[in-house]
């Protein structure tokens, strides 16, 4: 992962004096103490090796506790240090321009800070506190200061790529005075050389370098800047453009405040944050230590603003639903279930907006479509998480070609927005979004995949079966892989779809919609006007996964009723099935003392008939067609992240051991 400086470019250092190493940030110094000197004296046979304790021991004690001053020394405070080393004698002799009681500092705070500066991705739970102990005293020596290290605002002129874009014209050397500019940000680097302090300065549109130089800051102000700002704080400075000689466009800083004292260090700059665990846990860090992280939620916001003009521009009105339901429909998936303790009755997150938005259609508007969270109480993977985003919409008087020409035109809107162009890298793929897209039924390509035409079965439900363990048994080198959940199957229809989403469905790399599913897995899609048995419906399938669904709706209430009820049927006989493999599971487990998590409770829960659904069709619902879009899979695609939890701010995790 990019480290939060590797984009800084190097400081110029100052050509009127030497430079000087670098104090701990935030120390305060003392007054030089001659007295405080490191002297060790040896015999004139010792030479320099003889120092060494591995080449003699008897020395190690003296030397181990000059050495420990020196390191402490070196990496607590700012110091000119001069080591004599001769044949007629050894001498060790530290002498420190500014003394402080760095030289009273412990052999295990050496250690801590040796750890510190060897951190592969954040500091370990004892540094943490040894920086938050210190920051915490530099808050109350600030507010003794009079200083408040929390402000209310700060009024910014400019932001970092401002400037960078207005005034990169000026020459090297160059310092332009016509404009005073006024920026906030955080530090994310600082490099102090005696009378002269380089911070990055990093905002929501890049950085920028601060260019602090003690002869234009008060004496105040420059003490201020020395001994209390750190890497992580909130900064406001203002002050006028400068261009280094070395071409750094910086602000030459006049003024400034700590608008936020930052308590915990950032992550190590040499490696990051890299714990993929603490990134997804602690986003905001990982926000801040990879800058790029930051720019896919940037690009999601602007394809969620994309597809709200694309749908609007075709005259959908955008409206909101019930996210708490008296009953989970819209979908075949496992809610989540809470208790309404006024109404003493249980309530289900949304599985789909889509039965609220039929409504709508019923009483009166045309076009509407939703974005917003659906929750399913699902497995965690790379592409699912329990709580997703999506938009649903529907039109009257319309069909599902329709919708499949409004897909193309919402995910090539998307993609010309983000990239200027149709092709898409993904994961080392390239994706052609080029119009218009290849359209396969389902039947075809699993014939074409597996040889197997499944229409020949009928309706003969264990040929199907049958065909679908061999199936399983080829692809699977000889080992039968055949799912409990083929053989729940109660239909031709659902073993196709099991063989399909096995089988066909990883290889759909190019963008396919998959046409005319079997109707006993499509309960709220209209009959194929031609063929018996399929229904008006389609899926999009991009990289291997589904990005939309979509069909004609079906309108009629009493086969809705009675779709309804089958697919309670069908998942009450999954829900057996997977209950009877269960207990044979749990009794292995047992005797082989696994541990093993079990996956297959997804269809344990309950399916109820909205009654209020069927009722409002009974009214009397337009001939409609309506599709959803997983956003958080289209973001996938088109910022080329591999996992779901890469385009999700904060994704639901495991329980943290």
């Amino acid at each position: 992962m990019a480290s939060i400086t590797s984009a800084t470019p190097q400081p110029e250092r100052p050509s009127t004096t030497s430079a000087t190493p670098q104090r701990e940030r935030g120390l305060a110094s003392s007054p030089p103490n001659p007295q405080r000197r490191a002297q060790v004296n040896l015999p004139p046979s010792q030479s320099h090796h003889h120092f060494l304790p591995s080449r003699n021991p008897g020395l190690a004690p003296m030397a181990m506790d000059a050495l420990r001053v020196w390191r402490a020394s070196s990496q607590l405070m700012s110091f000119a240090s001069r080591a004599t080393i001769a044949r007629a004698g050894f001498k060790f002799n530290l002498h420190t321009r500014y003394c402080s009681s760095a030289f009273t500092v412990s052999a295990s705070a050496t250690a801590t800070s040796d750890r510190r500066r060897r951190s592969s991705s954040s500091p370990n739970t004892s540094d943490r506190e040894s920086v938050r102990a210190i920051r915490l005293k530099k808050v109350e020596e600030l507010r003794q200061k009079g200083y408040e290290p929390y402000a209310y605002t700060w009024d910014r002129s400019h932001t970092a790529r401002q400037i960078q874009e207005g005034y990169g014209y000026l020459e090297n050397g160059e310092v332009f005075t016509g404009v005073a500019v006024s920026l906030a940000g955080r530090v994310v680097a600082r490099r102090a050389f005696g009378k002269l302090v380089f911070l990055t300065l990093r905002d929501d549109s890049g950085t920028i370098q601060l260019y602090c130089e003690k002869e234009c800051l008060s004496e105040d102000q420059f003490a201020k800047l020395k001994s209390f700002v750190d890497i992580g704080d909130i900064l406001g400075a203002s002050g006028s453009i400068k261009k280094t000689e070395k071409g750094e466009l910086s602000v030459y800083v006049k003024n400034f405040e700590i608008l936020t004292k930052s308590l915990l260090p950032l992550p190590d700059k040499f490696h990051g944050l890299t714990d993929i665990d603490k990134r997804y846990r602690q986003r905001y860090v990982d926000m801040i230590a990879n800058p790029e992280v930051a720019d896919v939620f940037r690009i999601r916001a602007k394809i969620v603003s994309e597809i709200r003009k694309a749908v609007e521009s075709f005259g959908f009105i955008e409206v909101e639903t019930p996210v708490l339901q008296g009953a989970a429909g819209g979908a075949e998936a496992r809610p989540f279930v809470t208790y309404h303790n006024s109404l003493g009755r249980d309530l289900y997150l949304r599985i789909a907006t889509e039965l609220h938005l039929k409504r709508m259609l019923v009483g009166g508007l045309e076009k509407v479509y939703e974005i917003g969270r659906i929750f399913r109480n699902e497995g965690i993977s790379t592409r699912h998480n329990p709580e997703f985003t999506s938009i649903e919409m529907y039109e009257a008087y319309s069909d599902y070609e329709s919708m499949m020409n409004l897909a193309e035109e919402i995910v090539t809107r998307c993609a010309m927005s983000i990239h200027g162009k149709l092709q898409v890298d993904y994961q080392g793929t390239e994706i052609s979004l080029m119009r218009p897209w290849r359209r396969e039924t389902m039947h075809s390509l699993v014939k074409d995949a597996t040889g197997v035409d499944f229409h020949e079965f009928g309706n003969n439900v264990e040929a199907a079966k049958e065909a679908a363990r061999g199936i399983f048994k080829a692809r699977s080198e000889g080992k039968d892989n055949s799912s409990s959940l083929v053989e729940a199957c109660s239909s031709v229809g659902h073993v196709l779809n099991e063989v399909f989403e096995a089988v066909v469905e990883p290889t759909l790399i190019q963008p396919t919609f998959v046409l005319d599913y079997p109707i006993e897995v499509s309960p709220l899609a209209k009959p194929h006007r031609r063929y018996t048995g399929l229904t008006e419906r389609f899926e999009l399938f991009i990289c291997g996964r589904e990005i939309g669904n979509a069909f004609s709706e079906l309108t009629d209430p009493i086969d809705q009723r009675s779709r309804f009820e089958d697919q309670i049927k069908q998942h009450n006989a999954k829900r057996a099935a997977l209950a009877s493999k269960s207990k044979s599971s749990e009794e292995s487990e047992k005797a082989n003392n696994s541990d093993d998590d079990d996956d297959d409770d997804d269809y344990s829960y309950e399916v109820t008939l909205d009654e209020d659904f069927i009722t409002s069709l009974e009214y009397g619902m337009p001939p409609a067609s309506g599709m959803g879009l997983g956003i958080d899979r289209l973001v996938m695609l088109l910022t080329n992240s591999a996992s779901i939890r890469d385009v999700i701010a904060f994704p639901v995790l495991k329980v943290q051991q």
